[in-house]
């Protein structure tokens, strides 16, 4: 019966999203990016409703609007890239893996969008990709990096990458966390099943550049690590 209703799930939400494709890709071409950018909350909002998923987002009051930001949080599922603008009202690009450009429809339309390809083999052409990201943060546009670089295997937060960190020290840039919570339980990596329940995604406080300054690539890492895992294990703020 799970097979049967994640098979069913899968089809509804493979319709919809071909058919928010179209409306994407059509409003890349006709309208600004920040009005593109609440078309793609509205739909994806209703896509992963479609799909099960319940949103529970708390602290978006921590955000203050018209500010970049460098936007960090944990890697839980395929379904991220959907749940995060959903949750965040935050106008942003995204840093990914230049191979998901290769993907027939979300590769066209993520490079149309002006997310960032970044090659974590190449060393030379990763630091050309952090170097585009630095720039793009200096001109406005907040970036948004899941500094874990793949999906979680096992529910637990992996290990971060430091090329983000680079970045937050070059750019001057200050960083907003947050923790999704519920959403690997949804669709672990590689499950066809999905679960369909609440996910949480709690949005920290943005911590200004000027208070870690200081601090070396590594720590920065840890600190950031440290405040991430505790965001994406609260099932509900001060619980």
């Amino acid at each position: 019966m799970k097979k049967l209703i994640s098979a069913g799930l899968w089809m509804a939400g493979g319709l919809f999203f071909a058919v928010s494709s179209g409306i994407l890709s059509a409003c890349l071409f006709i309208l600004p990016r920040e009005m593109t950018f609440r078309m793609a909350r509205a739909l994806f909002k209703i896509l992963i409703r479609i799909m099960g998923i319940t949103l529970s987002v708390h602290g978006r009051e921590n955000i203050q609007k018209g500010r970049p930001y460098l936007i960090m949080g944990n890697h839980q599922s395929l379904f991220d890239v959907f749940v995060i603008p959903a949750a965040i009202p935050i106008c942003f690009v995204g840093i990914e893996a230049a191979y998901h450009f290769s993907f027939p429809v979300w590769g066209y339309l993520i490079q149309k969008w002006g997310c960032i390809p970044i090659e974590r083999e190449n060393l030379t052409k990763a630091i050309l990709s952090l170097d585009l990201a630095r720039k793009t943060l200096a001109q406005g546009m907040s970036i948004g990096v899941l500094p874990e670089g793949h999906r979680t295997r096992t529910g637990a937060m992996g290990p971060f990458k430091k090329g983000p960190f680079y970045l937050a020290k070059e750019a001057g840039a200050d960083i907003l966390p947050f923790g999704i919570h519920g959403l690997f339980e949804f669709n672990p990596k590689g499950s066809f099943l999905l679960n369909p329940g609440k996910v949480i995604v709690n949005i920290g406080k943005p911590v200004p550049y000027e208070t870690v300054k200081d601090f070396s690539v590594e720590e920065l890492r840890n600190y950031f690590f440290d405040i991430i895992s505790g965001l994406s294990q609260k099932k509900e703020p001060g619980r």
